[in-house]
């Protein structure tokens, strides 16, 4: 499929997608997040595809935020819904997937791009990345999850000073905060990525799906995480994965997993 917006590249289990608007530091619209929410979709219903890595084009930024001229004289109204729609269409929708999603951060994750790198599974940054969420000094608060992943992933102290000082923090604070999970130069991010890509499709796909639901099920309200984790974990009884790795352990293998 062809995207006006970003590049997305298949090789060897992994699908990368790069937001490819440089010239608007890769800021978010609307054509831009249908476009991700299209190619998101595409590699989790791929079978060959077992990670996906997103990031941003160029060395200055992953993604600088929502491009704001597209909203500036939005009604209560229309703003509310422009919050409900991308949160269902991308932030959510990528928090969900069954297939792991790694945000690469090369350079500023600002506004939405911070947004969009929370509701992936986890986070590396570069060396140069600058992560903040500016909204209040638009008079205006993040919409796209940002007030309920940055508390979850930092803590309530650190994400209030965060939002409330439109700030940024740098690469190594965000690694300090456990925003991030790894820090490393700009031109080691991607194969770092696709090293970490790697090690995790040794294990089985069909439990690792399993898993980001059990994990994604502590942080919704009216959902027991201990009773999601329990059925999950009896669901892999069921599945060829389950018999290929205990049989390969027991066989003293290394196992070869059907896939999706």
């Amino acid at each position: 499929m062809n995207y006006d917006n970003i590049l997305v590249d298949y090789f060897n289990g992994i699908t990368t997608i790069k937001i490819n608007r440089p010239k608007k530091l890769n800021a978010l619209n609307r054509d831009t997040i249908q476009e991700l929410h299209n190619a998101f979709d595409d590699a989790n219903n791929n079978e060959d595809t077992k990670v996906i890595i997103i990031t941003g084009s160029g060395e200055k930024a992953f993604v600088a935020g929502a491009d704001i001229s597209e909203f500036a004289d939005f009604s209560v109204k229309e703003g509310g819904k422009l919050a409900a729609e991308g949160q269902k269409l991308l932030f959510d929708f990528i928090e969900n997937l069954q297939t792991p999603v790694i945000a690469a951060v090369n350079g500023f994750a600002l506004g939405g791009g911070l947004e969009l790198a929370m509701a992936s599974h986890f986070r590396i940054a570069s060396t140069n990345a600058k992560m903040g969420l500016p909204e209040t000094s638009l008079g205006v608060i993040p919409g796209y999850g940002g007030t309920q992943r940055l508390p979850q992933l930092v803590g309530k102290g650190r994400a209030m000073e965060m939002i409330m000082t439109a700030g940024m923090i740098d690469a190594n604070q965000a690694l300090n905060y456990g925003l991030v999970n790894h820090v490393v130069a700009q031109d080691e991010l991607v194969p770092f990525a696709e090293k970490l890509a790697g090690k995790i499709m040794r294990n089985s796909s069909v439990a690792i799906g399993k898993a980001i639901k059990a994990i994604n099920a502590n942080y919704k309200d009216g959902k027991d995480g201990y009773k999601i984790e329990i059925k999950q974990f009896g669901k892999c009884f069921g599945t060829e994965d389950f018999v290929e790795g205990t049989t390969a352990f027991l066989e003293k293998r290394k196992a070869d997993f059907p896939g999706k």
